[in-house]
């Protein structure tokens, strides 16, 4: 059985913990084996990389390190990680200069980047595994009509993620089909949540997300599935500001897709800390 180093991220150990808690209680269901390593922040794949990408490079590199020692492949939770995970192997990979540079810094502490293992984003060990996740479903979540929201690191750039196709991605919305969930098409499919705008330009990502939630509701969604900690915590905590802001109803549950997975294996909504979901009381999994 192989084992992963598992890869939580600082957002779902700091702000949203019972991701993780569905999430290893999933991989458990299905077999996949985890264990810890001491990694610090990824770091962030926008922020840290546009100030200084030779800081970011190093950081991330020490965190591959730390999964080279052991000859193991990374588990990531979050699109962010996977993809500042996979950035730092690009680069290196294709530029000799940076990587000496990198390991000149990382000598300091002991430690060498050879880029000897991979890191695997967590919907793609699912996806290889769904024969085991079939084995594990005890309830049909037909109830479910479910808009899938991969966000746009699990995709872009391409060029590193190389997990699903950018414009028409499809991976999740297989992993949803096999709990029964009813899987619902709408045009936005590939539109951002609009996180990383709504810190600056708060105007312009609340424009964005009200434009993804109303094609969301105009597909006749009563939930929403998704595969990333920012977008989790975008679309699940800031649907009552946009009421408010447009006078507008936005009440559509978010769910994990290893929280929907885990209901669908017959662990309790209370195992899996549904309750501290913000957006749930009239909806279809305020009971599940």
């Amino acid at each position: 059985m192989t084992e992963y180093k598992m890869f939580e991220g600082c957002v779902i150990g700091n702000r949203i913990p019972f991701i993780e808690a569905a999430s290893r209680k999933v991989f458990d269901k299905i077999g996949v084996q985890t264990s810890q390593a001491p990694f610090a922040c990824c770091p962030d794949p926008t922020g840290v990389k546009s100030f200084d990408n030779t800081a970011w490079l190093a950081l991330g590199a020490r965190n591959l390190c730390l999964a080279e020692a052991e000859d193991k492949d990374i588990i990531s939770l979050c699109n962010g990680c996977a993809n500042t995970l996979r950035g730092v192997q690009h680069q290196l990979k294709h530029d000799s200069n940076k990587k000496d540079a990198i390991n000149k810094e990382l000598a300091k502490i002991g430690k060498e980047y050879k880029g000897s293992i991979d890191v695997k984003h967590f919907v793609d060990v699912l996806k290889s595994n769904l024969d085991a996740i079939k084995g594990a479903i005890t309830k049909q979540m037909s109830d479910l009509k479910v808009a899938c929201h991969p966000g746009c690191h699990y995709m872009r750039p391409a060029e590193w993620m190389d997990s699903d196709d950018p414009l028409r991605p499809v991976n999740l919305k297989e992993i949803v089909a096999i709990s029964g969930a009813n899987v619902v098409d709408y045009e936005e499919l590939g539109l951002c949540c609009g996180n990383a705008v709504a810190g600056p330009f708060q105007e312009h990502g609340d424009a964005i997300l009200k434009q993804k939630l109303d094609s969301i509701k105009k597909a006749g969604a009563n939930c929403i599935v998704v595969n990333c900690p920012a977008c989790f915590q975008r679309l699940d905590g800031e649907q009552r500001n946009l009421s408010k802001k447009f006078e507008s109803e936005y009440n559509i549950p978010i769910l994990y897709i290893t929280e929907l997975l885990a209901l669908s294996m017959g662990i309790s909504s209370e195992e899996i800390g549904l309750k501290n979901h913000r957006t749930r009381r009239n909806t279809t999994i305020e009971n599940l």
